[in-house]
């Protein structure tokens, strides 16, 4: 999707590529760029994990040293992006990347993601959009700038901080990160755009809202009819997979609650997007962005997702004897 503003051509052109769209964190990245960038030409990407290595080498500017590329939320696997990044930054590219997921942080700490960034953020802390909201600040604050439209923003990354790191102490967050998932991709960053500093609920908002409660009881009893689960003796824990049509997260979460588990690793398919999330009972150690980046995602220790190839026909079965096998040989460790 792309967001058109009226071009300086005294500005860089800026281009930001973000998880989503079905992201409130990533959605909020795109919002931050949008208002802290008001006036420049911008376009704006959303990309998921298995594209994003495809989407940034495909990124050719005729011009790089009248370019800024502003990465959030994602990070990519392959060295060859690393190269074609770095050889776009030696043609004057500008490059920025604001990332919070523990894959990230332990690949460039194993020596990947070795690019010659303008500036970074690689933090664990916060979500990507707080932890870009707070360096945009600070850079506007340092060189005396001022961005009302950009603080106005406060109460929107801190309820995207809040849901994304599942921390759920706003009201709201949960609510608003549902809604945006049974969005338009074009309609969600429309109404984040649009929101005011109150956050006041629009009429398009209300009836994402009340759509939640109708998909969520749908993908409920899908997720109920498909519900395999296998033991995994050798780690004391348990694999649950099942077919959900989005709202993997809170399939998990009521899951666990409601049937009280422990010891259990969920692995559910999501119709939606073709990709496993996976989730976590409290009490259970496995770290999610292991196992999943054995698989080829990557996320948080407590949530991650990737993609697990599994014939139709017996997707949940196959899906979690595979996790069930990879936890076997501690893949996560």
């Amino acid at each position: 999707m792309s967001a058109p503003h009226r071009f300086m051509p005294a500005s860089r052109r800026v281009t930001l590529m973000s998880h989503g769209p079905q992201c409130l964190d990533g959605l909020t990245c795109a919002v931050i760029i949008s208002r802290n960038f008001a006036g420049r030409e911008i376009e704006t990407i959303f990309t998921g994990n298995n594209q994003i290595d495809e989407q940034i080498r495909s990124f050719s500017p005729l011009d790089p040293g009248k370019e800024e590329l502003w990465i959030t939320d994602i990070s990519w696997r392959q060295d060859e992006t690393d190269a074609h990044l770095n050889r776009l930054i030696d043609r004057g590219l500008e490059l920025y990347w604001v990332d919070h997921h523990k894959t990230a942080i332990d690949r460039k700490a194993e020596g990947h993601l070795d690019v010659n960034f303008t500036d970074h953020v690689l933090d664990d802390r916060y979500c990507a959009s707080r932890l870009l909201f707070e360096h945009l600040c600070a850079r506007a604050k340092k060189t005396g700038e001022s961005h009302p439209g950009l603080l106005a923003l406060e109460n929107l990354v801190m309820l995207a901080d809040d849901v994304d790191r599942w921390v759920l102490e706003i009201d709201g967050s949960r609510e608003l990160a549902l809604a945006v998932r049974t969005m338009r991709q074009d309609d969600a960053f429309r109404l984040l755009l649009s929101m005011d500093s109150k956050l006041t609920h629009t009429p398009a908002l209300q009836r994402a809202m009340a759509k939640v409660g109708q998909e969520l009881q749908a993908t409920l009893a899908l997720a109920a009819e498909t519900f395999y689960e296998i033991s995994v003796p050798e780690r004391g824990v348990s694999v649950v997979s099942a077919e959900c049509d989005g709202f993997t997260g809170e399939v998990a979460d009521r899951w666990t609650r409601a049937r009280e588990r422990t010891g259990t690793v969920y692995a559910l398919y999501d119709r939606r997007t073709h990709g496993v999330s996976m989730r976590r009972s409290p009490d259970c150690s496995v770290d999610l962005s292991r196992l999943a980046g054995y698989f080829g995602g990557g996320g948080h220790a407590a949530a991650a997702g990737c993609n697990i190839d599994a014939s139709p026909a017996n997707r949940p079965m196959e899906i979690a004897g595979q996790v069930a096998d990879a936890l076997a040989d501690g893949v996560d460790r």
